[in-house]
């Protein structure tokens, strides 16, 4: 993925990327600031569609010298993978813009930030491919409005970027007779932000569940993998009348998702 560019707002505006960044960590040294409590999309993990924007709020803490102005440097939160945070990152997801911040006390901002994810192609500034659904870390980048240096910090905790799942049920045949063999079909799909459409998983363990008319509580009968497609298909005997659904805890990757329930009469 490309470095997008953090678009901060100093005497006029300043697109740290792939290429100003370096340069600009070279001249001097950054604001002499501190981050805490750095939390993206409240501490949950980030879903993202093929296609549409997701815009996720991050919360932070910026502990300064009471010396140091408020209004001298600007601050971002940061997404990274690597071993550390700083130029030499390969992948690093910026906040779209600079954090607002009030003051707490002489020496402490309360900050707040929008990260936007979006999926490639979706439009001219998109960034996501779907190999870079996982786990990423957390960092915060502060900048001298005065000379653009910076000071880098990572470490905060981590993130899950996943791609959003999608998963049906169709029980039949409808109604059935009670002792005959019902066959549950579905389909797990989700999410491939290089062709903004959703696909097949494949090979994934997925629950099958029913919930008998009355009840509020639902029963896993057995657990089927989808096929190389992300089909799902099995088998079993009418007993009662009742709703069936397939349920997918989802992977590090890939959100959870249960399908909506079908009913079923038996007679």
């Amino acid at each position: 993925m490309r470095i997008r560019a953090l678009v901060l707002a100093a005497s006029g505006a300043v697109a740290l990327s792939a290429l100003a960044v370096p340069s600009a960590q070279a001249a001097t040294a950054g604001p002499a600031v501190t981050f805490s409590a750095l939390k993206v999309n409240a501490g949950k993990n980030i879903v993202v569609g093929p296609t549409a924007t997701v815009t996720v709020s991050a919360t932070y803490t910026v502990t300064k010298p009471a010396s140091l102005s408020a209004s001298s440097f600007q601050t971002g939160p940061v997404l990274y993978r690597g071993a550390t945070l700083g130029t030499t990152s390969d992948d690093i997801l910026f906040g779209d813009d600079e954090g607002t911040c009030t003051a707490s006390s002489s020496t402490v901002l309360k900050c707040s930030a929008k990260i936007q994810f979006r999926p490639k192609g979706s439009d001219e500034t998109s960034d996501l491919v779907s190999s870079e659904a996982g786990s990423w870390k957390l960092g915060a980048l502060a900048v001298n409005v005065s000379d653009e240096a910076l000071t880098w910090q990572g470490n905060l905790g981590t993130a899950k970027l996943q791609r959003k799942a999608t998963l049906t049920t169709d029980a039949s045949p409808e109604p059935v007779k009670k002792g005959k063999t019902i066959t549950v079909t579905g389909k797990l799909s989700r999410a491939n932000w290089d062709t903004n459409k959703n696909a097949g998983y494949s090979t994934q363990p997925v629950k099958l569940q029913f919930k008998k008319s009355g009840s509020t509580t639902w029963s896993t009968l057995k657990t089927i993998k989808t096929s190389t497609t992300g089909a799902l298909k099995t088998t079993v005997k009418a007993t009662a009348d009742g709703s069936f659904r397939y349920v997918f805890a989802g992977t590090t990757t890939t959100s959870p998702v249960n399908s909506a329930a079908d009913y079923i009469d038996v007679r």
